[in-house]
């Protein structure tokens, strides 16, 4: 659905995405996810024409669209400030692009009509936006998006104003209504695990370069660098024979018997999070410190300070580049 082919985007001569080739399937949820100023919102732009690439091509469905303006361009964005009109109802909000459109009435009518029923907010199309909670407005502005069918749907950290709890019931929305429309999704997001709950395949971003690309199961099971092993969920990174290997929290057994076990430590910390609990052990001759998540069924008191070994099975090692 949409191919970029070497885009690369300098300001100023400081390169902020290096050149970067991909390609993004029709129907597709596809998530750009790194930390703050990384480049996923530069490349975002530049999908929807408020930025041009220095250099390197974009197509959409096979059309080139690079030097096309944004209006011209078969795709919306949705912003994380929504950008809804205050003085509009969301009936109105939400059909004024198709109006712009000069779209007639009666098709104008059937549009907004689908938009607001797949968006459940059949009862609030009188309201004005001051009179709705933020997840609502969210929800007009997405609703807003696809009354124009584009062909992809961009958001930009779109939810990142809420509070959790509010993020939490959106995400699981807004993944059925991704499902529901077969729209082509590009979204982005610093939130490791919203991104691990909404995409198809996530394109893990660092100083402007793609550190990897991959499912979620596929960057949490089998990270291929330093960045992503440790920016997507907990990781502990041992080295050894100089390689670095990974093994997440839940591959490593703590053993009393400290004799024969691949490392040793000192319990610095017991952490009980409800429905798992965790050691944190400082290693014997090694300046870090690992994360062990215990089994449920292991009842064992562990005390601050107490000797503990560190075991994990060879095939839980993941080895990543440098």
């Amino acid at each position: 659905m949409i191919e970029l082919s070497e885009v690369e985007k300098s300001f100023a001569g400081q390169v902020v995405v290096h050149p970067l080739s991909l390609t993004i399937q029709e129907g597709e949820f596809l998530t750009l996810l790194g930390p703050s100023g990384c480049g996923k919102t530069t490349i975002l732009r530049m999908i929807a024409g408020f930025e041009q690439p220095t250099s390197g091509k974009i197509l959409l469905d096979g059309t080139d669209l690079t030097h096309l303006p944004p209006n011209r361009r078969d795709l919306n964005l949705v912003f994380q400030h929504y950008a809804l009109f205050p003085h509009m109802t969301v009936e109105d909000n939400i059909a004024f692009g198709l109006k712009m459109k000069k779209m007639p009435s009666k098709e104008l009518r059937q549009r907004v009509e689908e938009a607001v029923t797949m968006t459940q907010l059949t009862p609030l199309i009188k309201r004005y936006p001051h009179q709705l909670s933020g997840g609502q407005q969210q929800r007009v502005a997405i609703a807003r998006a696809i009354a124009n069918k584009p062909k992809v749907l961009l958001l930009d950290e779109p939810l990142g104003a809420l509070d959790l709890q509010l993020r939490k019931n959106l995400q699981s929305e807004l993944k059925q209504l991704q499902r529901n429309l077969g729209i082509t999704f590009v979204y982005v997001t610093h939130d490791q695990e919203e991104a691990m709950m909404l995409s198809d395949r996530i394109v893990i971003m660092n100083n402007g370069q793609v550190e990897q690309i991959g499912t979620p199961r596929e960057i949490y099971a089998t990270p291929t660098t330093l960045f992503s092993a440790t920016f997507v969920g907990e990781n502990n990174i041992f080295s050894s024979d100089g390689r670095l290997f990974a093994v997440r929290p839940e591959k490593l057994v703590a053993n009393r018997q400290v004799e024969g076990s691949k490392r040793s430590g000192e319990v610095m910390d017991v952490l009980y999070l409800g429905s798992i609990h965790k050691l944190i052990v400082q290693l014997d001759n090694e300046p870090m410190t690992v994360s062990i998540v215990l089994d449920v069924t292991d009842d064992r008191s562990w005390n601050i300070g107490e000797k503990v070994g560190v075991d994990w099975n060879t095939e839980d090692e993941v080895v990543i580049g440098p």
